[in-house]
């Protein structure tokens, strides 16, 4: 294999190991901050697979500014899931998600 197709088929897999666990935290999980990781993980699995495909085509210019555009966007994602998850955590004292089946709004 030439240098770029090594690194190519090395993103190819850590984008889909990135992909596969974030997927089974947030499937497979009861814990509300194992299901933010999972969605943290599952969203820089995405960011990497952006990075790739720009990095495969020659357009990288092109997506350096969705891929900052994806940061931002997960960081605010982050920072509300975050406090949502603090505020269960006080009035229920637990982070499982089977407590928060129970809430009505």
């Amino acid at each position: 294999m030439s240098g770029g197709g090594e690194i190519f088929f090395l993103l190819a897999v850590f984008v889909i190991l990135l992909t596969i666990e974030g997927l089974y935290c947030l499937i497979l999980s009861f814990n509300l901050l194992r299901v933010l990781l999972g969605l943290e993980l599952l969203t820089k699995g995405v960011t990497l697979a952006i990075a790739a495909a720009g990095f495969a085509t020659g357009r990288i210019a092109f997506v350096q500014p969705l891929i900052i555009t994806v940061i931002i966007i997960e960081t605010v994602v982050v920072a509300v899931a975050s406090g949502l998850i603090v505020a269960i955590a006080r009035r229920h004292d637990s982070l499982s998600v089977r407590t928060t089946r129970r809430l009505k709004g």
